[in-house]
């Protein structure tokens, strides 16, 4: 059940830790466009300050510090992209369990926007299908309710978790992610390439873009790239960097 008592904070709490008792920042990955050959997006990943990984961060989540963890890892992941001088968007992962009501939490997101001089158009806010969501309903009205705001959204791991296709007919983020699991080795698995093509044909219909991401291999990146995908993430291209930027010349 979600606490309805949790105090709104401000982002000058959130920076200062917003009551958690241990600190954390970001490493960024990059997105590619490859039809464009440039930096589509960021991806925000929490490590600890001394680089530690993100498992050594996320392992101190528990149901008493989670709303808190989730509104300050979307400050830090702002300020931080607004310091390194970010141009491209940027896409923070959310935690949907920990938000107990959509219009309260996203306040210190915009104030966030607005202290930092970063544009909220330029924010993608992640729902991982990995996480399972009891309230569906729920799920639903953040997702509305950051649409309304004029924050992009898209459903993180997709294929590998709880609701795969029937998610899409509940909401329609802007993009879909698709899970490492299935771009793992689709250079020689028919079955894998069959499902992605059916994932971009819906995906073409019903207007939603599609990355890819996991990509180790240049046979893998071509295999994809012949399949029509246009947006790309991997270790291939880029490893996360800490507190810093990536790119990769195509």
């Amino acid at each position: 059940m979600r606490n309805v008592n949790y105090k709104k904070m401000d982002c000058s709490e959130c920076m200062q830790g917003a009551g958690l008792d241990f600190e954390f920042t970001m490493a960024y990955q990059p997105i590619f466009d490859i039809q464009n050959k440039k930096v589509f997006a960021h991806e925000a990943l929490v490590r600890g300050t001394n680089n530690e990984s993100a498992f050594s961060i996320l392992s101190k989540i528990n149901d008493e510090n989670r709303y808190r963890f989730d509104q300050a890892c979307r400050v830090k992941a702002i300020e931080l992209a607004s310091r390194l001088k970010m141009n491209s968007l940027l896409s923070i992962n959310f935690l949907p369990n920990a938000i107990y009501n959509p219009e309260t939490c996203i306040r210190t997101t915009l104030e966030a926007s607005q202290k930092y001089n970063f544009g909220i158009d330029k924010i993608i806010l992640e729902v991982t299908e990995g996480e399972k969501v009891d309230d569906h309903d729920h799920l639903l009205s953040i997702i509305k309710e950051y649409k309304r705001q004029g924050i992009k959204t898209a459903i993180d791991d997709f294929g590998a978790g709880y609701s795969g296709l029937n998610l899409l007919s509940e909401f329609q983020p802007d993009y879909i992610k698709i899970d490492m699991a299935l771009v793992r080795g689709i250079d020689t698995d028919r079955i894998r390439r069959s499902i992605i093509k059916g994932i971009m044909l819906v995906c073409q219909e019903i207007e939603i873009e599609v990355i890819a991401e996991g990509i180790e291999t240049e046979d893998e990146f071509k295999t994809l790239r012949d399949l029509g995908i246009t947006y790309i993430q991997g270790y291939y291209f880029c490893k996360p960097v800490f507190e810093g930027l990536g790119s990769y010349t195509f």
